[in-house]
C-alpha cells in the first residue's frame, strides 16, 4: 500500500502541475480577453468573475460526485471539460466573439473548481498526524506549475501587440496542456478513496451513511476552518486575477510582464508548501489558520505602496505563502473532521462559498481600480483577509471524532 500511495501522491501533484500552468494563462489575459473580443472596457472584472463563478458552482456537485464515484473519474472529467473550454475560448478569439468566450471560461472554470479537489485525495491517503504534509505534496504539483505558465506562455507574447488574434495560440496550447492530464489521472490506481477506506479499517466501510452536509459543516472544528478557507481564497484569486490590469494598465507596465509576477505569486503559493505542510501537523490547525490570514494581509496592504515589476512580484509571492499556510491548514482540519464519504463534499461546499466570494470580489475590485485605483483594491482586502483572526483564535476546535 506504501508503494501505491507514493505513486498516486506523484500522479496527483503532475495533475496540478498541467492545472496550475493552465490556470496561469487565465489569471494573465482573463480580464483583457473579453475586453478585447467586444470592444467594452467596464468589464475587465467579468471574465475572472465568469471563471469564479463558473469553478464555485462546479465544486458541489464534484465533490458529491466524488464521494459517490471515487475521485479519479472526477477529476479526469474536469480535465476533459478544461480542454474543451479552452478550445472554446480560442475558437471566440479568432471571431472576436464575446458569447464563446464567455462559454469557454465558464467550462475552464468548472474544470479549476473540479480539479483542484484532488487535495481530498491527497487528505485520503494520509492519517491525520500526518494529513497536512499529505496534502501538502499532491499540491506542491503546482509549484512546478508556476515554472511551467512563464515558460510556455511568455514566449507566446512576448514582442506581440496584445489582441484578439494573438491570444488564439495561447488558448490552443492550455487546452493541449489540460488533455496532458487527462492521461496523468489514468494512471492513478487504486482511487485514493479505496485507500482512505483500507486505512481506516474493517469498521468505516463506503456504505456507511454519509452526514447531510448542514451537520458537517456545523461540527466542531470546521467553521473556523470555512472561515479562514474562503477568506482566505476569496481575496487570494480575487487579487491575482486583478494582478494583470494593475501591472499593465495601473501601472504602464508590459503585458509580458505579467508572466513573471503570476509565476512569483504561484511560487509563493507552493514553492514553501511541503515545509508548511509539516509545520501545520506540528504547531496545530488554528495557529496556522490565523498565521496565513496575517501574512496575507500584510502582502495586500502594500499594493498600494509599490509599482515596479520586482515589488509587485514579491507582494504576490507573499500573498501565495500566506494563503498556502491558511488553505492546507482549513483543508486538514476540515479532512479530520469528516469520514471518506463525506469529505469531498465539505470541501466541495468550502470551494463553492469560496469561489463566490472571490467572484464577488474581482467585480468589486475590478470597479474600485477603475473608479478609485490601486490603493482602493489593497485597503479593502486587507481589511476582509485580517478581519477573521481574532474570531479564529478564539473558537479552538477540540479534537475531532471523525478520525478516531
Amino acid at each position: 500500500m506504501t508503494g501505491a500511495i507514493r505513486k498516486n501522491t506523484i500522479l496527483l501533484a503532475a495533475c496540478l502541475v498541467t492545472l496550475s500552468g493552465t490556470v496561469q494563462l487565465v489569471v494573465a489575459v482573463s480580464t483583457v480577453t473579453l475586453v478585447l473580443v467586444t470592444g467594452v472596457e467596464g468589464i475587465l472584472g467579468l471574465g475572472p468573475a465568469i471563471f469564479l463563478t463558473a469553478a464555485a458552482i462546479a465544486s458541489l456537485p464534484a465533490g458529491r460526485l466524488m464521494d459517490r464515484f471515487g475521485r479519479v473519474p472526477v477529476i479526469a472529467g474536469g480535465f476533459v471539460v478544461g480542454s474543451l473550454g479552452c478550445g472554446i475560448t480560442a475558437l471566440g478569439c479568432a471571431v472576436e466573439a464575446g458569447i464563446p468566450v464567455g462559454i469557454g471560461f465558464a467550462l475552464v472554470g468548472i474544470a479549476s473548481g473540479t480539479i483542484l479537489l484532488a487535495r481530498a485525495a491527497g487528505a485520503d491517503m494520509y492519517p491525520p498526524e500526518r494529513r497536512a504534509r499529505g496534502i501538502s505534496y499532491v499540491l506542491s504539483g503546482s509549484l512546478f506549475g508556476a515554472a511551467l505558465g512563464p515558460l510556455v506562455f511568455r514566449p507566446l507574447f512576448a514582442g506581440k501587440d496584445l489582441d484578439a488574434d494573438a491570444l488564439v495560440v495561447p488558448w490552443l496550447v492550455g487546452g493541449a496542456i489540460m488533455l496532458v492530464g487527462v492521461v496523468i489521472v489514468a494512471f492513478v490506481r487504486p482511487d485514493p478513496q479505496k485507500i482512505a477506506y483500507a486505512l481506516r479499517g474493517p469498521s468505516l466501510t463506503p456504505d456507511a451513511p454519509a452526514a447531510p452536509l448542514p451537520e458537517l459543516v456545523r461540527r466542531d472544528g470546521v467553521p473556523s476552518a470555512l472561515l479562514a478557507a474562503v477568506v482566505s481564497f476569496g481575496v487570494m484569486v480575487s487579487v491575482m486575477n486583478l494582478a494583470g490590469y494593475v501591472v499593465v494598465e495601473a501601472h504602464h507596465h508590459s503585458q509580458d510582464s505579467v508572466f513573471p509576477i503570476i509565476g512569483a505569486h504561484v511560487l509563493g503559493m507552493y514553492a514553501l508548501v511541503l515545509v508548511v505542510g509539516a509545520l501545520i501537523d506540528r504547531i496545530g490547525r488554528t495557529p496556522a489558520l490565523s498565521l496565513g490570514l496575517v501574512v496575507m494581509a500584510a502582502s495586500t496592504l502594500c499594493l498600494q505602496w509599490f509599482a515596479s515589476v520586482p515589488a509587485t512580484a514579491l507582494l504576490l509571492f507573499g500573498l501565495g505563502i500566506g494563503w498556502n499556510i491558511s488553505f492546507v491548514a482549513a483543508t486538514a482540519q476540515m479532512a479530520d473532521c469528516t469520514a471518506p464519504g463525506e469529505r469531498g463534499k465539505l470541501l466541495g461546499f468550502n470551494d463553492l462559498v469560496a469561489a463566490l466570494l472571490g467572484a464577488s470580489l474581482a467585480l468589486i475590485g475590478g470597479y474600485g481600480l477603475e473608479s478609485a485605483g490601486v490603493g482602493a483594491l489593497a485597503v479593502g482586502a486587507t481589511i476582509i483577509v485580517i478581519s477573521p483572526v481574532a474570531w479564529i483564535l478564539w473558537r479552538v476546535p477540540q479534537p475531532a471524532a471523525a478520525d478516531a
